[in-house]
């Protein structure tokens, strides 16, 4: 499909209060920005918040990266050791590595910018680590107890090293990395800017100069694409995919990944304590209808929480999850459910009435409520939508608003998913996770899974805890996820990340 015309785009943009950005037609390719649009904010300076940008961006780095498949690979550490107890873990810095400021990596600084993160809100303070040091120009990092995927919580955005002069006491003034790029202008919550680090110790990137801009609205990020005003645009929105694959000059990815849309429920509410009342509004749910009208993909229907491309979580043998109105109602009924005015379901007088909001951050969640609405009131259920800033999801949750929420969760953040799974499901769940619903059983499972290394048992463990939340359902999954990215075809040599942990471009080149 051509682009828009020139006239057509900067009203786009100005429709979502961003600057119209013309793509200078006389700049020489290695001259040239390479630009990256997504829908995520720039919160702040602080990893815990906004990491996941400078990581990306590959201007803060992490102890450790990974694959593909979620293995551990070095970044900041080249190497690393375990102690024959599995206690100690010993890791060696890369030589020659210098933050933004000019000053050497040293193994004190990477210590302290982890124990700061250790002792904030964050990831690292829910693990059983003991003590985090330099020891003979190495960080040594003890636990209390074996926990082998600490690997995968140092490669997670809140664990970035900041050198030390980013600090002003505990709090973050300046984002001061290590990465390929160096960022030489930051204007929150929308754009950042970086370039080339000089004294980089790794391969010069051949990309000199790099901007990142958050767009909410994804038409506005595929038109962006269309019209040659970025190199890279995340999070399109599925009726834009078909588009953009007849543009001659984008290049579109679409591959899944360990993501999954689903509900999260507020379980401590009357509405949904019984686990019957969580099988019957899973069961009203039209999968298979969504997701080939809306998300244009069938295959990402989800018959379980944990996509195929999580094959070390994905259980085949669960009975897949599916639409069955007469079970929905009958388990309604049993709760003593009938119907009342207008078709819906009362209860003691009450009505089975709840709120659930969603954000349009995901363009395509919107449009799952709205047909879920429909869906849920063919068996008496009156849901209202609200469409929220995605903030008021973990909020709603803290202060016990919250009665239902449609998002997406990625379980890929920590590239070993039981980093999610100890954030969402633990004793207190978690903003993205469970609300109001705990399981022992689930718990000594997770807590297990971070102490053994024998591969048959952990794998015995992880089908135990996704066959726990498949029977009870503390959220309810909707769909799996396609990452879909555009690329431009001005740039060469770009993999696309399927963790999402970097946009890589420090590898990639201008074509021609």
């Amino acid at each position: 499909m051509p682009s828009a015309p020139l006239s057509r785009r900067p009203l786009l943009l100005a429709a979502a209060g961003l600057p119209f950005l013309p793509r200078p037609a006389a700049a020489q390719p290695a001259a040239d920005l390479f630009r990256v649009v997504t829908s995520q904010e720039i919160n702040g300076l602080d990893p815990a918040r906004s990491g996941y940008v400078f990581t990306r961006m590959q201007v803060l780095e992490t102890l450790v990266g990974a694959d593909d498949g979620g293995l551990p690979v070095p970044q900041l550490a080249r190497a690393w050791t375990l102690s024959e107890d599995r206690l100690t873990w010993r890791f060696a810095l890369r030589e020659g590595a210098r933050f933004h400021d000019g000053t050497p990596v040293m193994a004190v600084a990477v210590a302290a910018a982890l124990e700061r993160a250790r002792g904030q809100s964050g990831l690292l303070g829910t693990l059983p680590v003991e003590r985090i040091a330099a020891d003979d120009g190495v960080v040594l990092v003890r636990t209390s107890r074996p926990f082998a995927p600490l690997l995968a919580f140092l490669a997670h955005y809140s664990a970035g090293i900041l050198a030390p002069a980013a600090f002003e006491g505990q709090a973050v003034r300046e984002m001061i990395g290590s990465g390929p790029y160096k960022v030489s202008r930051l204007l929150p919550p929308q754009r950042l800017e970086a370039a080339r680090w000089e004294r980089w110790d790794g391969p010069a990137p051949a990309i000199g100069r790099v901007s990142y801009l958050a767009a909410g609205r994804g038409e506005t990020r595929a038109a962006m694409a269309e019209g040659g005003q970025a190199e890279l645009v995340a999070q399109l929105a599925p009726e834009t995919v078909e588009r953009l694959r007849r543009n001659p000059r984008v290049a579109v990815d679409v591959r899944a990944i360990p993501r999954t849309r689903l509900i999260k429920l507020n379980c401590a509410s009357p509405l949904f304590r019984d686990v019957r009342a969580r099988h019957a509004l899973s069961l009203a749910l039209d999968r298979q209808g969504m997701a080939a009208a809306l998300l244009r993909s069938p295959a990402s229907t989800a018959t379980q929480l944990f996509p195929p491309a999580m094959a070390e979580w994905h259980v085949p043998a669960l009975p897949p999850l599916r639409r069955d109105l007469p079970e929905a109602r009958r388990l309604l009924a049993e709760l003593g459910w009938q119907p009342g005015p207008e078709g819906i379901l009362h209860r003691e007088g009450r009505p089975f009435a709840f709120t659930l909001r969603t954000f349009s951050d995901r363009p395509e969640l919107p449009g799952l409520a709205t047909a879920m609405q429909a869906q849920l009131r063919e068996v008496g259920i009156d849901m209202a939508v609200a469409v929220v800033n995605s903030g008021e999801i973990p909020a709603g949750h803290r202060d016990g608003t919250l009665e239902a929420a449609l998002m997406a969760r990625n379980f890929s953040l920590v590239p070993d998913p039981l980093g999610t799974m100890l954030q969402d499901y633990g004793p207190e769940g978690g903003d993205w996770g469970a609300m109001g619903w705990s399981s022992p059983a689930l718990n000594g499972v997770l807590e297990r899974l971070g102490a053994v290394a024998d591969p048959a048992e952990r794998a015995a463990l992880r089908g135990r805890a996704s066959a726990i939340l498949h029977e009870e359902l503390p959220v309810i999954p909707v769909s799996w996820f396609d990452l879909a990215t555009a690329v431009s075809r001005r740039v060469a040599g770009l993999a696309v990340d399927p963790l999402e942990l970097s946009f890589r471009i420090a590898g990639a080149r201008w074509a021609g």
